[in-house]
């Protein structure tokens, strides 16, 4: 790789190549144990083949902030971070019961479709969940593979695993909170934002940024000063995720419209309606909100309610104050002209999204 710094697309590029150099491997590995892991290796590299990559982006600029130049091997080793973001997507949309993902048939459909094709004995539905439970949990072992295997030198993946560790916990313990708090259910604007960041801020901006920062040798105070930046970036991250979960248009977003609303998650723009609402709005939301059948008619009852409570509008100034505020870290930080610039189109790519 040159010493030159990669714009988005580059980056992109290079990790979408580091994963299918990755999977081709496995696929191998797979073909060993028998000609019946071909769906499986089939399905993770149609996965795969998807998303925005950022997380390699933020870990990427991270490692620029800290100096390193650069190199094939830390492709790879940034490219991990996509595995496990694969296992937490299909996972995640097993939890939530989603149906789709990215426009395609969540894995756990596309499983138990395969099921169903093939007339086979027992639950198709079962058949899906498990095979999706493995296929996540696969994808987390290579995430490790892939980073220890990268070809970074060992002084650099010492550094970096305590990272690495800490945010796959993380990740888990947020994914908990957040089943945790639709199964109590009730609103509280604290519990929303510790689940936004612990499931989502931290792993998707934070971690990523102090990945790289590891792998280059930084010390403590650069991950300060990348948390400063971090941390309100992935808040602001997810909370635009909560709002297209809700507005976003599914020919962008790759899933239903209201489909946040029927899986009943407990997100900010609701615990702010739930704030605000009149009677009839809190009677309409405990009617419609977590109802896997929820129609047309009470996904736009229920936006009504987050727009007529002012929901949507706190959200929004929300988004732009988090972002504001890690704009600002990132210009009162010492940080490479080059690593400042990149880092703040990066927290325009994360907030105004629209997938």
């Amino acid at each position: 790789m040159p010493a030159t710094p990669l714009d988005r697309d580059d980056l992109r590029t290079r990790v979408s190549a580091a994963l299918r150099a990755q999977l081709h491997r496995q696929r191998g590995r797979l073909a060993l144990v028998g000609p019946e892991l071909g769906p499986v290796a089939d399905a993770l590299a149609d996965f795969l083949e998807g998303g925005k990559r950022l997380r390699p982006a933020f870990a990427y600029w991270g490692y620029r902030a800290a100096g390193g130049a650069g190199s094939e091997a830390l492709i790879r080793a940034i490219g991990a971070l996509e595995l496990v973001q694969a296992c937490a997507l299909i996972h995640d949309d097993v939890m939530d019961g989603s149906d789709t993902r990215r426009g395609k048939p969540a894995v756990h459909r596309r499983f138990a479709a395969m099921h169903a094709d093939e007339g086979w004995g027992g639950s198709a539905d079962g058949f899906g969940t498990a095979a999706a439970i493995l296929l996540g949990d696969t994808c987390l072992i290579w995430a490790d593979e892939m980073l220890d295997r990268s070809g970074m030198p060992s002084d650099a993946l010492e550094r970096a695993r305590p990272v690495w560790d800490e945010m796959r916990t993380e990740i888990m313990a947020g994914q908990y909170l957040d089943v945790l708090a639709q199964a109590e259910g009730g609103h509280s604007v604290d519990r929303a934002l510790r689940v936004v960041r612990y499931k989502a801020a931290k792993y998707t901006v934070e971690r990523p940024l102090h990945l790289g920062a590891a792998l280059a040798g930084a010390g403590p105070d650069l991950g300060e000063t990348l948390s400063r930046y971090g941390l309100p970036l992935g808040e602001a991250f997810q909370l635009r995720d909560d709002v297209l979960g809700v507005f976003g248009d599914p020919a962008e977003t790759g899933k239903p419209a209201g489909d946040d609303l029927r899986e009943g998650k407990r997100t900010l723009l609701l615990a702010y309606a739930a704030e605000r609402a009149t009677p009839e709005q809190t009677a309409l939301l405990d009617r419609y909100l977590g109802d896997p059948s929820l129609g047309a008619d009470g996904v736009e009852a229920l936006r009504e309610v987050l727009v007529e409570t002012g929901a949507l509008a706190r959200t929004e100034e929300r988004i732009s104050s988090l972002t504001h505020r890690a704009l600002d870290a990132l210009s009162n930080a010492a940080l490479d002209a080059e690593a400042a610039d990149a880092l703040a189109e990066l927290a325009g790519a994360a907030t105004t999204r629209r997938a």
